[in-house]
């Protein structure tokens, strides 16, 4: 019964910080240096190939909390860069639900300029997600309750997810949606449901601004919206020192900009991070946020953990005329 009550005030307090990891699209706090995680038309974008890994931590000293991982790697085919290609794999839990997804991702990226500075890139992600929940975590009031397995049952789906994405030297904007067949998901296993992924809409956008001898602010702003609860808005802003030292913050809240049957007595603030970037060299970056929960969860738990690297492949003839800093 322990196990039950947490799970679900576990659920209810995620519902109210507006992000129900679980039943949605995973979310990073460094998003910003792994867009593959949001866009598939991003695949490419450096064109030299380029693993990412990231691993969250989500409000420590909570039980059952969430824990994240993605690993993902992009670049151009061979001899052709108008096309990108990119694999990427995440794995999410939360209490006794487990999601995990692999997506094979193309992006065909069409040049724009002579020098090969600006692109506007399509792109298209195809994949399967496991669902998987062990009943034995929980302890049901009603003994038998068919609405709870009796041990670890799981769901495999197939799924696809579409992106376009825009950049220069210094600007870019994307949109994607993901769970384009969400709602072909059935029940997981006779009587037990599944809490099937909501389609989710992803806007994204960002600039580089040089503000004197070394020093640059890079601010970027993305809109997550899944159609049925708040709005998801999360404003991030950096301050690279000789592009090589990054750091940043960045606000999470909801916001409802139409909906209109929604509580009007939830706070939608969720979080505020700071981050920090460093440049190893040109090949190699190493990241770490940590998210100062503003919710009705911070009562609870202290804070989550993210750690995040990449690591670029350099080809034998460099074909990049402009550093790729998105």
């Amino acid at each position: 019964m322990a196990k039950l009550k947490i799970y679900t005030v576990l659920s209810s307090l995620l519902l109210l910080a507006g992000r129900l990891l679980a039943q949605q699209t995973v979310q990073f706090s460094q998003y910003v240096f792994n867009g593959l995680a949001v866009n598939p038309a991003y695949a490419g974008y450096k064109e030299d190939w380029t693993v990412n890994l990231s691993s969250r931590i989500q409000w420590v000293g909570f039980p059952g909390a969430p824990q994240t991982g993605v690993t993902s790697i992009d670049g151009t085919a061979a001899n052709n860069s108008n096309v990108g290609l990119g694999l990427i794999a995440t794995f999410d839990r939360l209490g006794p639900e487990t999601i995990s997804s692999i997506y094979a991702n193309y992006a065909y990226r069409l040049q724009l300029d002579e020098l090969d500075t600006k692109r506007l890139c399509f792109g298209i992600g195809f994949g399967a997600e496991q669902y998987s929940l062990n009943g034995s975590e929980f302890t049901p009031i009603d003994a038998g309750d068919p609405g709870v397995p009796a041990g670890l049952v799981s769901k495999f789906t197939p799924d696809f997810r579409f992106g376009a994405y825009y950049y220069s030297p210094n600007v870019y904007v994307g949109a994607s949606v993901f769970n384009l067949l969400a709602q072909a998901i059935d029940n997981i296993d006779g009587d037990t449901p599944l809490i099937k992924p909501d389609r989710t809409l992803y806007l994204t956008g960002g600039t580089l601004l040089p503000l004197a001898k070394d020093i640059d602010l890079r601010p970027s702003l993305m809109i997550k919206e899944d159609f049925k609860g708040p709005t998801n808005l999360d404003i991030t802003a950096f301050l690279a020192f000789n592009r090589k030292i990054w750091l940043g913050a960045s606000y999470s809240t909801g916001v409802p900009i139409w909906k209109s049957n929604l509580q009007n007595n939830l706070d939608n603030a969720d979080a505020v991070t700071a981050i920090v970037e460093f440049y190893i060299n040109d090949h190699f970056r190493v990241g770490y946020s940590y998210d100062f929960t503003t919710s009705a969860l911070a009562n609870y738990q202290s804070g989550s953990h993210e750690i995040s690297l990449t690591l670029s492949f350099g080809r034998a003839k460099q074909r990049i005329v402009s550093p790729r800093y998105f």
